[in-house]
């Protein structure tokens, strides 16, 4: 019996995520777990080595893109036909299905027209010149099931069991046969289940946790960033006095300024993380604006907006006290910290903050349909440095938006501001004048704060001497990245 469980251990990776994946649909995935089974199973034209960061071939065999930069021609592998990849981006792009990577095809002047130029050639041509074009490819699935890995069975709430896909293009196979992966919420049983060997990989480790783990690898800062946001849909089902606070750029500084965002990286993060001043990380130094907002009383900013404190409790004009509820995932012990944290701050000011955590997908059902929320504290996961990756976040129209998502017109000028810089520096391969464009988009976020960014965590994984060849990256997902070459082995 034991021979047999080594020969198992042998043939399967196994490691577990935090949610269960809220769709099966590649071109809808949006959730973490969604895309790491994406990621895993899922075929695309080009994959961006996590690594070195560079575009490799995988469906595509090659590309040429034009002079102009507005058109780019892939040739395909046998095992795909122009007219797949084709009919993948008519539905993708088919508002109907309201995909938030469409939102990354989006330019002023119109949005991409995919042709077949012959069963294996495929041209993407898009209506003004566009930058680092070919790096928008690695986040389209093309067809279904053409990744190293499939869907073997299915367990909601339990576990997923991957095996390697015999009909995969690229030889030889994954080394693995299986990967299973479980979900579990608990960090503190993941972690014990990691001692024990029953899971190899940790992919996100909590700050908390990495010190108690002698494998643990820190990669350094990554581009993610954690943040919170106030409901500001005028369709939200909130009162009409919360939904005016948070209306309110003089409101959202003052909670923004009272924030101690060290104190988040030194005692949630126990240093392992940077203070946020906007959407870009320090570290992604070709689009990072230097510089912060001004630092200001946030008392005084309440007061000037007519807000006063009556026996230690913040009230508006109408005498209405401020207080709202804070929704956040649950089983996330780093994100329920920051809130405390968050909570303690902002009652100095005399505003009350009621914490409530849900499970993934009522998350996000209150984010994106329902509206049935007031603010909430969620992160961001960042794999392109460049700025249209965040198209389908900062558009009014996205699905994404945060604060006010799906928009028909953008309802603020600030916002419609913001639409017409984005989508112009999409529009042209020029850096300079994308750097002048993106670098506006990043002081308007100041000088609004829609969104209150408040750090940005570095790349904690912890990996198993049971493994050989994991490589782990500061880019999503971070050890099983090459999943196709890792190797298990006995202890």
């Amino acid at each position: 019996m034991k021979l047999m469980l080594l020969i198992f251990l042998a043939g399967q990776l196994r490691f577990a995520l935090h949610d269960e994946p809220k769709t099966t649909d590649p071109l809808l995935m949006a959730d973490e777990s969604a895309e790491a089974i994406g990621y895993l199973t899922e075929g695309v034209l080009i994959r961006i080595n996590r690594l070195t960061q560079k575009p490799e071939p995988e469906l595509a065999t090659s590309w040429k893109i034009s002079k102009d930069s507005t058109k780019i021609t892939f040739q395909l592998r046998p095992n795909i036909t122009s007219d797949v990849v084709v009919k993948t981006f008519e539905r993708l792009l088919d508002p109907a299905l309201h995909s938030p990577i469409a939102d990354t095809f989006k330019t002023e002047k119109g949005t991409v027209k995919v042709t077949a130029q012959g069963p294996s050639t495929v041209t993407a041509e898009f209506p003004a010149p566009t930058a680092s074009i070919e790096i928008m490819f690695d986040q389209v699935a093309i067809g279904s099931g053409l990744g190293p890995f499939v869907v073997a069975e299915r367990k909601p709430g339990v576990f997923i069991l991957l095996k390697k896909n015999p009909a995969y293009w690229k030889k030889p196979l994954p080394q693995v046969d299986t990967i299973r992966i479980d979900i579990e919420q608990n960090r503190d049983l993941e972690l014990l289940r990691f001692k024990r060997g029953e899971i190899q990989l940790i992919d996100k480790l909590t700050p908390d946790l990495f010190e108690r783990i002698p494998e643990a690898v820190d990669a350094g800062p990554t581009l993610d960033s954690e943040f919170l946001w106030f409901n500001q849909a005028k369709r939200a089902p909130i009162q009409e006095h919360t939904k005016d606070w948070f209306r309110s750029a003089a409101f959202r500084h003052a909670v923004s300024q009272a924030i101690q965002r060290a104190d988040l990286c030194r005692v949630v993060y126990r240093g392992h993380a940077t203070p946020a001043v906007g959407p870009i990380a320090p570290s992604n130094k070709l689009w990072f604006k230097e510089g912060s907002a001004s630092k200001l009383d946030p008392l005084k900013l309440l007061i000037s907006d007519g807000f006063h404190l009556e026996n230690g409790v913040l009230r508006d004009r109408a005498g209405n006290a401020v207080e709202f509820s804070l929704i956040t995932n649950a089983g996330s012990k780093t994100r329920e910290r920051m809130a405390a944290m968050i909570q303690e701050d902002l009652s100095k000011l005399g505003i009350k903050i009621n914490i409530v955590t849900l499970d993934f997908p009522s998350l996000i059902e209150r984010m994106t349909r329902t509206l049935n929320y007031e603010a909430c504290l969620l992160g961001l996961v960042n794999v392109d440095p460049d700025p249209s990756e965040m198209m389908n976040i900062l558009l009014s129209s996205a699905s994404n938006h945060p604060w006010n998502p799906s928009q028909k017109t953008p309802e603020t000028p600030w916002e419609a501001e913001i639409d017409r810089l984005m989508l112009a520096q999409a529009a042209t391969a020029d850096y300079h004048v994308r750097k002048k464009n993106f670098d506006r988009v990043q002081e308007i976020l100041r000088e609004q704060e829609p969104i209150i960014y408040l750090l940005h965590p570095n790349s904690l994984s912890a990996v198993s001497k049971q493994l050989i060849g994991v490589k782990p990256t500061t880019f999503f997902p971070h050890t099983f990245w090459d999943a196709e070459h890792i190797t298990v082995g006995s202890r």
